[in-house]
């Protein structure tokens, strides 16, 4: 869309001014002028130009209340004259940019600099007959059996090399980039809308609404086009994403009818005409500006959902004086953007750098001691002269140096690691679409695995969602199943008829089952469903009434939100008189009652004593059976004075409670096991409700999220913030560390509680590990929580678009067990990362060292150039895409989380990296010092410039690739497991790519000839290299015979990447939100510590030692209090090469250590 420019598109519209003429009483500049108003303006406007919104919809050819048509032509006819409702994207990469973007690899750079070079060179032959002589040993050979013509073909298979690499590269990129919109579009066509076409609610794609349609909106939409409102209740909008201001709008039809496009409706409902969509709407025009890039679109996205989170902190204000502060920290985060790096990413980069430093001084290293020993052996032992005619060919021996040393570098740098990270992550989100999560950052994905708490809500996650009226209270009987309606007082049953059928959104209904003989369909609020259940149930249609009385004949409607927790309607009666109906959580509703209709449907006095009887005798048995109760009740109010409607707080009280409807919601068959699943993996379930406590806890307990008779928490939303706030009222961290490690059921919470409850619990220092909480809502009032959350999860079907907004995963089918889903891929995506770092470091290790020592002893690398770049290609690029993509196991979940400062490399796998390494170099070189003889075959070692290939460094080249294939193997096991070869058929691609890389091997020696350097090989010597490669299989079996506690080196080995416990992005979080006094006094406290730490340090090595335990919990040294833990970052920065002791010896008993002892391991000493 960024290709059109805006004279482009004022000239299209310009051609459509003559839509008049097509039919249409307005243009599209006419609409677009019109939506660029606001409040008193656009309202006088409407009435001028158009004679009100009906004059409009006259215009526009729609019915205000039957809608369009629904014709096809008419339909295509709009799109063409007024547009589509999308807004095109930008082009994708093409193939030949990846190419280009995957060519910029330094690494790759140099070496086809270096391969020109040497092809440059290898063409040029010194004059003279007697070069040979002349130039000395190092022009030795070179004119043997006419093999100098040969010596182009090293510098043509590097660059042969090279382009496989950057082919194979751009090919990823591409097939990522491919997904990933797949993905966008997925969740694009997931945003459905309500639109009534030929009198006909129905759901729309947003993509298919035109101007004319008449659209109805409700509280958590997101609206999909711009639009003039017909009729609204109590609506109010957040226009931050347009207008940066996050207070809310009011909107109403006689005050400020317009409604915006990418606006969140926040309250209310009603219903729009829509105006202008797509590149017309105003979001789209603001898209137009911007040349609408992808990425701009991304980064409004995000901004969006940044701003949204601000917005909805303050829809409700924090009932503390902290809500200020919280205000501002949002409004901070608002113009951060939104960290990319995951945990994963972080480590994984460390290390990358880490590696590559390693690899460019070895290859230095060796190109440096080449070099030196080349001219000592020439110029200095020898006495040779430099002559003129001789320097190309001492510059063609430099070359080949250098070529060696980009060799060891190549091999070095691990490339295939950002790779195995997308090729698992992609895989992933793949393959977790199938199990009904829509991944939205891809991160997400791997963050899941860590997880340590889940915070659910009960309603539509861990039940089924389909509320059904199972008892009722009327007339001072209660019922324990729906009664006959004969029974019942006709006044109390003709009240109550008209209470739920008017006090409930238009939108709700419940439709004819799709198939014979299953249950009708719910439409809409779930709850209302089951109050208009009930009334068909009474052998009563809501739907007579509703006609008799349609929207806009309501006087009146203050809509249900999380502040009031109830809804209500007030109607003109005939006689001018009018009367309110209310419905609520019963506790909210009963303690605004005075009145309550008796046995025979006349009202009589309710008294406080009544309230709390009625509580213990129906309200509490009801909600212990884990029923949802809500109560139903009306008001009169005379004619005049007419009440003044916005004085809520006196209109909704002196209430006359009709009845008390227990509604039952099931808990889901497969949720407890699902959470029985959690709880072994070490994760955490809490429910975070707005149910009422005794309904909560019944529920929790057929979950199995408490069991009877344990110590845990269940308080509602009023004990816990009296727990967790001070005298002042401010949220305090201390407090809420006392409440949440035992909080199970948290009921009757606002949506401030439970932001503040996951909050709590990210920022806890209780913990040695920061806890990692995945949050699950549906509701616009759940934005900030999701937000907090590591990981947010939105309901798919029940989620309001807010919600969708907010979150990082969607779940489809809106399943708990499908979150056990996403932790199983999560902790997937993490071990297959390390498997690929297992093999991959291996390999590393013994290629660098291997190529360092043979260059070092025999001026020549045993692994050629391309043979190395080729055992490169099988190491990064084949095997991520073998290790990456091993589907998950159930064993996984037996397992407790990492935890963000766990190392990427265990101690098991450093183990495991160290100890095929020595078996591999130990044949190795064996093979290059004394393979000639075990062969009896000539040796390959100092051979000259150009020499052909031998068979003696062709076995060793074949040997190693044999071992890095049988290694692979043992790889897919980092846990120290036996059976490497188990669930190994599960996986095609692996089976396929070992037998692939070897069919390619075979090829390559046999028949690779010159510019592999590799000389065929018979039958037997085959036979060898595979016996030795088979070899790696019973080597593993004997690493792994070997305990980790015998080896206790390792622990810092595997320590590789400790210091990123935070991503740079929580430090300047944290700072923050420090004044400046407090950093002052922090400076002193850094200094003291970090003293401190270094004598603890050193006596808890000491003491370790002495003791001869393994190195277990110097971690007390790293969370002595809440005070070092806050250092913690800024000491890590400060003095790496004490704190890097500290925390390579870490581990849980930390915890343990007393706060207040200066030297906590004198505690320990045995």
């Amino acid at each position: 869309m960024g290709d059109m420019s805006n004279s482009d598109f004022y000239a299209k519209n310009q051609r459509n001014e003559g839509s008049h003429a097509a039919g249409f009483g307005c243009t599209v500049m006419e609409l677009r002028s019109l939506m660029e108003l606001r409040g008193a303006e656009a309202k006088h406007k409407l009435q001028e130009d158009y004679g009100e919104v009906e004059g409009l919809c006259k215009r526009l050819k729609t019915s205000p209340t039957e809608g369009l048509a629904g014709v096809q032509t008419d339909l295509d006819k709009r799109k063409e004259i007024f547009g589509k409702n999308l807004i095109p994207p930008k082009k994708p990469k093409t193939f030949l940019q990846l190419v280009w973007e995957a060519l910029q690899d330094v690494t790759l750079i140099i070496l086809e600099i270096a391969a020109i070079i040497s092809l440059g060179l290898s063409f040029y032959h010194p004059p003279g007959e007697s070069s040979g002589q002349v130039c000395g040993a190092a022009a030795g050979g070179v004119e043997d059996e006419g093999e100098s013509e040969a010596g182009w073909i090293e510098g043509a298979a590097i660059l042969l090399s090279v382009v496989c690499v950057v082919l194979v590269t751009a090919f990823n990129d591409w097939s990522k980039e491919k997904q990933f919109r797949g993905l966008q579009s997925r969740i694009e066509q997931e945003q459905k809308f309500q639109v009534v076409r030929g009198s006909q609610v129905i759901q729309l794609p947003v993509a298919d609404i035109v101007v004319g349609d008449i659209a109805q909106i409700k509280y958590g939409d997101l609206l999909p086009a711009d639009g003039v409102l017909i009729q609204g209740n109590d609506l109010k909008i957040d226009e931050s994403s347009l207008t940066g201001e996050s207070d809310h709008v009011k909107k109403s039809a006689d005050k400020d009818p317009m409604l915006l496009s990418g606006t969140h409706v926040m309250e209310g409902s009603g219903r729009m005409v829509v105006t202008a969509v797509g590149v017309n709407s105003q979001t789209g025009i603001i898209f137009t500006l911007l040349g609408a890039s992808t990425e701009e679109e991304e980064k409004k996205e995000k901004k969006v959902k940044k701003q949204d989170g601000a917005a909805a902190m303050e829809m409700q204000p924090l009932k503390s004086a902290e809500g200020g502060e919280a205000d501002e920290k949002e409004k901070k985060k608002v113009s951060a953007p939104k960290k990319e790096k995951s945990v994963l990413q972080g480590k994984l980069t460390k290390l990358a750098v880490q590696i590559g430093k390693a690899g460019l001084i070895m290859s230095a290293i060796t190109v440096i001691i080449l070099v030196l020993y080349f001219c000592i052996d020439n110029f200095v032992m020898n006495k040779r002269p430099w002559k003129q005619e001789c320097t190309p060919i001492y510059v063609q021996y430099f070359v080949k140096f250098f070529i060696i040393g980009v060799t060891v570098l190549v091999v070095a740098v691990p490339e295939g690691l950002p790779l195995a990270v997308t090729i698992s992550l992609a895989y992933s989100v793949k393959k977790m679409m199938k199990d009904n999560n829509l991944v939205r950052h891809l991160d997400a994905c791997e963050t899941m695995g860590n997880a340590t708490a889940i915070c659910s809500d009960k309603t539509g996650t861990l039940t089924t969602n389909r509320m059904t009226a199972v008892q009722c209270y009327v007339g001072d009987v209660h019922y324990k199943k729906i009664p006959d309606p004969g029974v019942l007082p006709p006044k109390s049953l003709d009240l109550l008829y008209y209470a739920i059928s008017l006090n409930s959104a238009y939108t709700s209904k419940i439709l004819p089952p799709d198939k014979d003989g299953s249950l009708p369909k719910q439409v809409g609020n779930k709850t209302e469903c089951g109050l208009l259940g009930l009334v068909l149930e009474l052998k009563r249609d809501y739907q007579t009434i509703r006609n008799q009385i349609p929207e806009e004949k309501l006087y009146k409607v203050y809509t249900f939100n999380s502040v009031r927790k109830s809804m209500s309607t007030v109607i003109k009666l005939p006689d001018g008189s009018f009367r309110m109906y209310s419905k609520g959580a019963s506790e909210i509703i009963l303690k605004k009652c005075n009145q309550i209709l008796n046995e025979v449907g006349e009202p009589r006095a309710f008294r406080p004593r009544d309230k709390d009887e009625m509580v213990k005798k129906v309200i509490e048995p009801m909600a212990c059976d884990g029923l949802r109760t809500i109560c139903v009740a009306y008001r009169d109010f005379p004619r005049n004075p007419e009440p003044n409607w916005d004085d809520e707080n006196n209109i909704l009280n002196d209430l006359t409670a009709i009845c008390i409807v227990g509604i039952e919601d099931p808990v889901r068959p497969e949720v407890p096991d699902a959470i029985q699943k959690c709880q072994r993996a070490g994760i955490t379930v809490r429910m975070v409700t707005g149910d009422n406590i005794n309904t909560a806890r019944a529920i929790a307990i057929k979950c199995g999220i408490i069991h009877p008779g344990e110590d845990f928490l269940c308080i509602d939303g009023k004990e816990f913030n009296r727990r967790i706030r001070n005298e002042k009222g401010e949220v305090e961290q201390e407090r809420i560390d006392k409440v949440w490690p035992k909080l199970r059921v948290l009921a009757r919470s606002s949506p401030t509680d439970k932001h503040t409850l996951v909050k709590g619990i990210i920022d806890s220092t209780m913990v040695d590990q920061r806890q990692v909480v995945a949050v699950t809502g549906d509701g616009t009032n759940d934005g900030p929580a999701l937000k907090k959350a590591d990981v947010g999860f939105a309901m798919g079907i029940a989620g309001t678009d807010v919600a969708k907004e907010a979150s990082d995963i969607i779940l489809t089918d809106d399943n708990f067990s499908s979150i056990v889903k996403a932790v199983m891929w999560g902790r997937n995506v993490y071990d297959s990362i390390s498997k690929f770092l297992q093999f991959q470091l291996t390999v590393n290790v013994v290629a660098v060292i291997v190529a360092f020592t043979g260059a070092c002893i025999t001026q020549d690398s045993p692994l050629k150039a391309v043979q190395m770049l080729w055992v490169n290609l099988i190491m990064d690029t084949f095997a991520s895409l073998a290790l990456a993509t091993e589907p998950p196991t159930e064993s996984l979940l037996r397992r407790k989380p990492y935890g963000r400062n766990k190392p990427l490399i265990s101690s098991t796998m450093t183990k495991n990296i160290l100890g095929h390494a020595v078996y591999q170099l130990v044949l190795i070189f064996t093979l290059l010092f004394v393979g000639e003889q075990m062969f009896d075959i000539d040796s390959g070692r100092n051979a000259p410039l150009h020499a052909p290939p031998s068979e003696h460094y062709t076995i060793i080249f074949n040997t190693f690739v044999m071992m890095q294939l049988f290694n692979e193997i043992n790889a897919r096991k980092i846990h120290g497991e036996r059976n490497v070869f188990d669930g190994i058929f599960g996986n095609p691609i692996f089976c396929s790519i070992v037998l692939g890389t070897f069919v390619v091997q075979v090829i390559i020696v046999q028949f690779g000839g010159k510019p592999f350097s590799c000389h065929p090989l018979s039958l037997e010597q085959w036979m060898w290299c595979v016996f030795i490669g088979l070899g790696e299989l019973v080597w593993g079996q004997v690493i792994a015979s070997i305990p980790n506690s015998k080896l206790r080196f390792l622990r810092r080995a595997g320590q590789l990447t400790q210091k990123d416990e935070l991503p740079e992005e929580d430090v300047s979080e944290e700072n923050q939100e420090i004044d400046h006094a407090e950093r002052e006094l922090r400076r002193g406290q850094i200094l003291w510590f970090r003293g401190l730490n270094r004598i603890q340090t050193q006596i808890e090595v000491v003491n370790t030692f002495k003791s001869g335990t393994s190195f277990q919990g110097a971690g007390a040294l790293r969370r002595q209090s809440s005070t070092t833990s806050q250092t913690q970052d800024v000491t890590n920065v400060s003095s790496p090469s004490h704190v890097s002791l500290s925390n390579a010896i870490s581990s849980p008993t930390s915890a343990t250590a007393p706060p207040s002892t200066g030297h906590p391991s004198c505690e320990r000493i045995p």
